[in-house]
């Protein structure tokens, strides 16, 4: 098949048959991408941090979800499904299905080796059109590396790294504070 002759779906229609389907796919500009597994680094990874945030969160006006919620980036059209995301205030959906969000506060990507690039890269380009969105963290499942991006008020992103197992960073947006050793334990680096 040329280039030319690929076929491109509707936004309607990927809803649709996302909705049915046993795996998750993301869906850019009419094309759509079968995500891949993660391994038990991700998820214990994803476990120490989930638990964490929500702990410190409860009783908030901010709410943590998983990698089954389903964000949309209207201005681009982009439907993904982040690892960690965090609503603040009453959550926006894209209708009456109440499974896709439009105003995350914070997303969290645990990177592996077939996301890092994207998830660093053309990701979060997309990700940046959000206009609710105020902290983007990257957290690294194959070495300690914690990078954390906030949205100054001119609309430029400020980047700071962590890379000891001593540091913490706190996830301002929603006034929280994250132990590196937390979010690694049990993690086996190599």
């Amino acid at each position: 098949m040329q280039p030319s002759e690929l076929l491109h779906i509707s936004e309607t229609d990927y809803l649709e048959t996302e909705r049915l389907a046993l795996e998750k796919h993301e869906y850019f500009n009419g094309e759509v991408f079968a995500m891949s597994r993660a391994n038990i680094s991700h998820n214990q990874i994803f476990s120490n941090s989930i638990f964490s945030i929500g702990t410190q969160l409860k009783g908030k006006k901010c709410q943590p979800f998983g990698s089954d919620l389903r964000v949309h980036v209207p201005k681009n059209t982009l439907f993904t499904y982040p690892d960690i995301s965090i609503v603040c205030g009453e959550i926006e959906t894209t209708d009456d299905k109440f499974d896709t969000i439009t105003n995350p506060s914070v997303l969290i990507e645990i990177l592996s080796p077939s996301t890092r690039n994207y998830d660093k890269g053309e990701k979060f380009t997309l990700y940046r059109e959000i206009a609710s969105l105020q902290e983007y963290i990257l957290i690294d499942s194959e070495r300690i590396m914690v990078e954390k991006f906030i949205r100054n008020s001119d609309n430029s992103w400020q980047l700071t790294e962590y890379r000891s197992i001593e540091q913490s960073f706190s996830i301002a947006t929603v006034g929280i504070e994250m132990q590196l050793v937390d979010i690694y334990e049990g993690v086996k680096i190599v």
